[in-house]
C-alpha cells in the first residue's frame, strides 16, 4: 500500500514538474499565505482544492466536524502561529453539508474520546432544537446544524485572546464561515463574517 502511493507521488511530481519546472522552486521559497483554513478532516474537503487555491496559498488546520474547542492547544498554536507569523489576512471556519461527525453529534452512537471532541455540536443541537424541528427532513436538520457549527466556530475564534490582540495592534485580519456541498462542489458564505476587514469587504 505504501508503495503504491510513493509511485503515485512520483509520479504527480514528474506531472507538476513537466508541465511547470520552477513550481516546486517557488513553493520551497516561501510559506506566504493570505488565508488560515479551519475544516473538517473529511477526506473529500481537501481546502487548498476546494478553494482553488494553490498549496502554498493556504495555511490549513482540519479536525473532526471543524470544531473550535477554546482548549484546542492544537487549533490555537497553529492559529497563534496563521496570525502572528505568517500574518495572514483571512481565517476561514469551513463546515460542510453532509458531515458525519454533525451527525454523530446527534445519532447518540458515539462516545470516548470521539464523543466528548463533538459535544459542542450536541450542546447546539439542543440550543437551537425548536428551530431545528421546523426543518421536517433529518438531511435539512443536519445540515442545519452543520451551518449553525460553522456560525459557533467564528464566533468562538473572534473571541480568542488571539484575535483580539491582533485586532488591538491593528492587523487586518478577518474571520470567514463558509459551507461546502459536496454534492455540487460549490462554497457558500455563512454571513458570519467578523473583524476589522468587515466593512472593507462589503464596499
Amino acid at each position: 500500500m505504501l508503495q503504491d502511493i510513493f509511485d503515485r507521488n512520483r509520479a504527480w511530481a514528474a506531472a507538476i514538474a513537466a508541465a511547470d519546472p520552477d513550481y516546486f522552486a517557488r513553493l520551497a521559497a516561501l510559506q506566504n499565505p493570505e488565508f488560515f483554513w479551519i475544516g473538517c478532516s473529511d477526506s473529500r474537503v481537501p481546502a487548498n482544492v476546494v478553494a482553488g487555491l494553490q498549496p502554498g496559498e493556504v495555511f490549513v488546520h482540519r479536525n473532526v466536524a471543524n470544531v473550535v474547542h477554546s482548549s484546542d492547544m492544537n487549533l490555537l498554536a497553529t492559529l497563534e502561529f496563521a496570525v502572528e507569523v505568517l500574518k495572514v489576512r483571512h481565517v476561514i471556519v469551513c463546515g460542510h453539508y453532509g458531515c458525519g461527525g454533525v451527525r454523530a453529534s446527534v445519532d447518540g452512537h458515539t462516545t470516548g474520546l470521539a464523543g466528548h471532541w463533538i459535544e459542542p455540536i450536541r450542546r447546539l443541537a439542543h440550543r437551537h432544537a425548536h428551530d431545528l424541528a421546523r426543518l421536517a427532513d433529518e438531511k435539512d436538520r443536519l445540515n442545519r446544524l452543520a451551518e449553525l457549527n460553522v456560525a459557533e466556530g467564528v464566533a468562538r475564534i473572534a473571541e480568542t485572546p488571539i484575535l483580539r490582540a491582533a485586532w488591538e495592534r491593528g492587523q487586518r485580519v478577518t474571520v470567514h464561515g463558509l459551507i461546502y456541498g459536496i454534492a455540487d462542489g460549490r462554497l457558500r458564505d455563512m454571513r458570519c463574517t467578523v473583524g476589522a476587514d468587515v466593512q472593507e469587504l462589503a464596499s
